[in-house]
């Protein structure tokens, strides 16, 4: 039974091109573990860049046939998109190979390194990609699990969202999403933010109290955010710390501009090539938990100044004909807010374009998304919406993303619908016209990367 890092050496992954499991698959590769997998992405004769870098990492590739799985498969990995009925599933089981979710091993491996736990509803990729930097300019020689990737690792030739360094310590997303976050017990958590997504946030409070008992070392909050500084209140332990708080670090003195922000971190000067507010909150929380690591402020704001940013978060695909294009993972209410609204400086226009994904989160967050966003818009700017992206199974389509664009319209806003989002540039090239940002936002879809180039491609 599987319990350690070290009760195996042969892993199996099933699923591995998804983003979580591929990056837990690079680390344990880069580890000296045995490492392969399928995907139901690998298809004969047809050229996936995911298996390309996979196996040019030293990671086997099968078809998902149950080909890769045999007697010397000492562990087995799936993701919660794998059923019990996938011919793999039952081949592992036949052979009396041991299955887990990717939560759990990856809290396994958790518990083989010191770790950094990075928690909230939004900017755990981007605060995790900043603290990596920051680790590594101080020579600290981190690892990292990430679910975005990194385009320094990115430049690599890599995936970009896993590197196992010769150091102590491990970063991690700790995600809420599916509740996996109870499971680590970091030596540091770092809580960002809590607001609406995947839950209530009444359940979603009772899942970061968790997370807040089980970092045993420190825990960071920022009390910026209304619902995550409840959990920075009487705290029984005395190694708690708050973030942008009268006692602890504060960002002050903010400025954009154009594609670049500055701000002062507790007297220091700081500087990034990259948009927003919540960019100033993620490198805030990152060199907290740096400089209490012994990093000093200084050479946080050295590593910062370099930072390039992680893939589809706020990237920027380029200018062509006075539009700048920037492709957003943003695919929540307030992370749809806070996107349009660090666009707003750089353009007198936002041209902001956004597609729902499933139909149950689509109608759970409906009145969120319209109130947040209606809010963002300014007079001048406008929403696009085209219809949700369902990705299959027994989803209820009683809601439509048309629903969202006649609500923020009866609020007096600009908004309009494309359902099908191939139409979308030639509808929206009229409304191009002046110095403008083209903002395109949504996730889990896996063609929207393609999707946002080919779109700069032809405007």
């Amino acid at each position: 039974m599987v319990s350690t890092i070290n009760d195996f050496s042969n892993v199996f992954f099933i699923g591995i091109a998804g983003t979580g499991m591929s990056a837990i698959a690079q680390y344990l590769q880069g580890t000296g573990k045995m490492v392969s997998g399928s995907d139901r992405y690998f298809l004969p004769d047809q050229p996936n860049d995911t298996k390309q870098k996979l196996e040019a990492a030293g990671i086997t590739c099968f078809l998902q046939n149950g080909d890769g799985i045999t007697p010397q498969t000492e562990l087995v990995v799936v993701s919660t998109a794998v059923e019990d009925t996938v011919p793999e599933v039952q081949k592992a089981k036949s052979l009396g190979i041991q299955i887990i979710r990717r939560s759990e091993l990856l809290a396994i491996i958790a518990a083989s390194k010191k770790t950094i736990a990075v928690g909230g509803t939004s900017g755990k990729s981007t605060t995790s990609a900043m603290l990596f930097q920051i680790m590594e300019k101080a020579g600290l020689q981190p690892s990292i699990i990430s679910g975005a990737g990194l385009v320094s690792i990115i430049r690599e030739g890599k995936i970009g969202n896993a590197k196992a360094g010769l150091g102590d310590w491990l970063i991690i997303e700790a995600d809420e999403s599916d509740g996996s976050i109870v499971q680590y017990h970091p030596e540091v958590g770092l809580l960002l933010n809590i607001d609406k997504d995947h839950q209530e946030i009444d359940e979603l409070m009772s899942i970061f109290s968790t997370f807040r008992k089980n970092s045993t070392q420190l825990f960071v909050v920022n009390q910026s955010n209304v619902y995550a500084r409840e959990l920075s209140v009487n705290i029984e332990n005395d190694f708690s710390l708050a973030i942008d708080s009268e006692a602890g670090y504060k960002a002050t003195a903010f400025v954009q501009d154009g594609l670049t922000i500055s701000f002062l971190i507790n007297g220091v000067d700081f500087s990034l090539n990259t948009v927003g507010k919540l960019n100033m909150e993620n490198a805030l929380a990152a060199t907290t938990v740096a400089h209490q690591l012994g990093v000093s402020l200084e050479i946080c704001a050295a590593a910062l100044k370099d930072y390039e940013g992680i893939y589809r978060r706020h990237q920027v695909l380029g200018q062509k004909n006075n539009v700048w294009v920037i492709d957003d993972y943003a695919h929540n209410p307030v992370k749809c807010a806070r996107s349009i609204e660090a666009c707003q400086p750089i353009a007198d226009k936002v041209v902001a374009w956004f597609q729902p994904h499933g139909y149950g989160p689509t109608r759970f967050l409906r009145n969120d998304f319209v109130k947040e966003i209606a809010t963002a818009l300014r007079p001048q700017d406008e929403i696009w919406m085209s219809e949700i992206f369902y990705a299959g199974g027994t989803a209820v389509k009683d809601i439509s993303a048309n629903d969202l664009i006649n609500d923020i319209k009866a609020l007096g806003k600009q908004a309009f619908f494309i359902e099908n989002r191939k139409d979308f540039l030639e509808a929206v090239k009229p409304h191009l016209a002046g110095n403008s940002i083209l903002l395109l936002m949504g996730a889990r879809d896996p063609s929207l990367e393609t999707f946002g180039k080919e779109l700069f491609e032809k405007l």
